[in-house]
């Protein structure tokens, strides 16, 4: 069959299962749509796009006009050495024979093929492509093996494995059903709706009938069509109650995983309940119950939520009230932990942190918590902080996590650490410093603001970094248990973002005091500093900062990341400059030059050895320049200062030989050059600026 005879039509495939972990289906309906488009890329299928599906209860792909069959092949074979294949007079030898008859063929229509190592006897076999109902079981069987499953179970007498037992599969090209057994189910052309809402089994007589012919049984199977209506259902919800509601991009995405036929449906809870900070309430809601809280137009929590329910009632008021009746047991139990922990102080936890293990090496988590408040008291001075505040804040900066509310919210450690710190009259920049403590929580976040904040984010990550480096446990691959690269981040944008003037050497040296012995790693500090210097790498080539921009100011190293910000930006201001290509290109030759050298170059420029006019002008420029530098802090206005040094460095290179055969001469000029060198690292190498 050749292309032009091949038949399209779009394929269905349908896998129906027992209810889908709801935050496993988006993950897995993109693995499924990512494994059998490269099968059938691998397998030399024609296809248009690929469209995939998910509800809780199925997986589904539809593959755009995709042919019926691979495209047939001229497949070339090569046989034996020609000088192998026939006797002196020509006549073919058993070899010759037998390569022909594996061929189908006689010898006289075998072909010569010059290849690398001589003229070889060679035939050329068309290769019927095989058609896609003889290809399709074998390619979704081993593309759902490679699902992301950590747990396949089994089910039944069945051999096979899956993450929920199956319990149909559709499988259809365009308006034929195609016969084949996938998990150990027989393919039809027969779904099933809505668990609840469905009048019976659904068949479709063509692929296209999927999406109209699910929706007609209360199935809507695209995830970001279902997500969309949650969210609009909501929204509009909220909008009736006369507030906003507070949509998170997890919840959301954990509902649309629970609902194959979502209906927004609102419940309110006692106002007493109000009484307890927001955070715990939203927390209880929406991780026991799903449920999207709503907040009035102050931004004050209100006493309503709204639920999304994966069935159409004919008494809707019976579901809210089911709801509200749930609700209250758990919103009461927050109650009851918010009330609870406030009868002990924050500072009495801290007895507790003793038994509570940081890491095996570096011990519990009070004796981290009282590393962080010796660095914090050290850097709060450098930062407008002020150190008892600090030194107090990094004593009760943990001690929430063995309250009752965090340790049945984990998610609100340090926000509980605020409000229990206010109850006990502590300083307020001490109770902000709580929950700023672990800001920024993810890319993008916000950043502590508060000084006393400011000093505890940086010290209890410079702590974690310093304290894992010492021991060893360096983030190896993907794996990174103490989410270390997100501390450097984090310590990185504190720094910059709020413009600090903080040295990162200093830091480390200053944190590795506080562990008295404990570490084990002698290379720490110089293992940490690069591995910081890599996180700066990564964050502004995340920016759109060039690899060369990066690497020019990387190469001389500075350690404060405020410093360092500073140059890239003064770099690529450089960039911009007309004389910057010119002089990046004149520092890479001087730098070689200097790397060249065969005698001892001095520091300074000796002017009863200037000979050539160039060289002359160069060297009053460059004492002319240095002097106006001297007065010049910002890197920008450096740089930009030394463009000027253009023309009579061209003009030097063009006219003057650096290496004259006067050897007093000749360290001259390469003083010349060496103090150039040094006038533009002190902003950084750009001679590295070329491609």
């Amino acid at each position: 069959m050749t292309s032009s005879q091949q038949h399209f039509a779009d394929l269905l495939f349908e896998l129906g299962t027992e209810e889908l972990p709801p935050m496993s289906l988006k993950a897995l309906r993109d693995a499924l749509k990512a494994n059998v488009g490269e099968a059938l890329k691998a397998n030399d299928f024609s296809f248009d796009t690929i469209d995939a599906y998910a509800s809780p209860r199925r997986l589904a792909l539809i593959v755009r006009q995709l042919s019926d069959a691979q495209p047939d092949k001229e497949v070339e074979r090569l046989g034996p050495a020609v000088a192998a294949a026939f006797d002196g007079d020509g006549n073919p030898k058993p070899a010759a024979v037998g390569f022909a008859k594996s061929c189908g063929t006689e010898v006289d229509q075998l072909e010569r093929i010059e290849t690398d190592k001589g003229e070889r006897l060679g035939f050329t076999l068309s290769q019927k492509g095989q058609p896609l109902s003889e290809v399709i079981e074998q390619i979704l069987n081993s593309a759902l093996k490679k699902l992301p499953i950590p747990k396949p179970m089994r089910w039944g007498d069945s051999s096979a494995q899956f993450i929920r037992p199956v319990h149909w599969t559709v499988l259809m090209h365009g308006s034929s059903v195609i016969d084949a057994t996938i998990l150990d189910t027989k393919t039809g052309n027969t779904s099933r709706g809505h668990r609840f809402m469905s009048k019976g089994d659904v068949t479709f007589h063509d692929a296209g009938d999927y999406l109209n012919k699910l929706k007609a049984e209360h199935v809507i199977v695209d995830f970001e069509e279902r997500q969309t209506i949650i969210e609009a259902q909501v929204k509009e919800a909220a909008d009736k109650l006369g507030g906003s509601a507070q949509i998170e991009q997890d919840l959301l995405d954990e509902v649309t995983a629970l609902v194959e036929w979502p209906v927004a449906l609102t419940g309110e809870f006692d106002h007493e309940f109000l009484k307890v900070p927001a955070e715990c309430l939203v927390s209880s809601m929406a991780e026991h119950q799903k449920y999207f809280h709503v907040l009035d137009k102050d931004g004050n929590l209100m006493p309503n939520f709204i639920t999304i329910s994966n069935i159409e009632s004919s008494n809707p008021r019976v579901v809210i009230e089911g709801n509200e009746k749930v609700i209250r047991p758990r919103l009461a139990d927050a109650m009851f932990f918010y009330e609870k922990d406030q009868q002990t102080t924050l500072e009495s936890h801290q007895e507790r942190l003793k038994k509570v293990v940081f890491q095996n090496q570096l011990g519990s988590v009070q004796a981290k918590a009282e590393r962080v408040a010796e660095l914090a008291n050290i850097i709060a001075p450098t930062i407008g902080a002020d150190p008892k505040l600090a030194h107090r804040a990094g004593l009760l900066s943990k001690c929430d996590l063995t309250t009752q509310m965090v340790g049945e919210f984990d998610k609100l450690q340090g926000i509980m650490g605020t409000y229990y710190a206010r109850h006990d009259g502590e300083d307020d920049s001490v109770a902000i410093a709580m929950t700023e403590q672990y800001l920024p929580k993810y890319s993008g976040d916000a950043l502590a603001q508060n000084p006393v904040g400011q000093c505890l984010a940086i010290a209890d990550r410079i702590d974690t970094l310093v304290g894992i480096f010492g021991i060893g446990q360096v983030p190896k691959g993907a794996k990174d248990p103490f989410a270390l690269r997100r501390a450097a981040i984090g310590i990185i944008r504190t720094i910059v973002e709020n413009e600090l003037s903080l040295d990162l050497d200093e830091l480390i040296e200053h944190s590795l005091k506080q562990f008295d012995g404990q570490l084990t790693n002698d290379l720490v500090a110089e293992e940490l500093l690069n591995f910081i210097f890599e996180r700066f790498r990564a964050w502004y080539l995340d920016q759109n900062v060039s690899a060369n921009t990066v690497n020019a100011v990387m190469a001389i190293r500075p350690t404060q990341p405020l410093d360092f910000d500073q140059r890239i930006k003064a770099v690529q201001h450089f960039q911009t400059l007309p004389e910057s290509e010119s002089l990046s290109a004149a520092n890479k030759r001087v730098k070689n030059i200097l790397a060249k050298a065969d005698v001892a170059v001095p520091d300074t420029i000796d002017t009863s050895l200037l000979q050539d006019s160039e060289e002359k002008a160069l060297a009053e420029t460059i004492n002319k320049v240095e002097t106006e530098l001297a007065d010049i802090d910002n890197y920008q206005q450096r740089l930009s200062r030394l463009a000027a040094l253009r023309n009579d460095v061209d003009a030097f290179f063009d006219n003057v030989m650096v290496n004259a055969d006067d050897n007093a001469i000749k360290a001259n000029r390469l003083a010349l050059l060496k103090k150039l060198e040094s006038m533009f690292g002190s902003v950084a190498d750009i001679s590295l600026l070329q491609n």
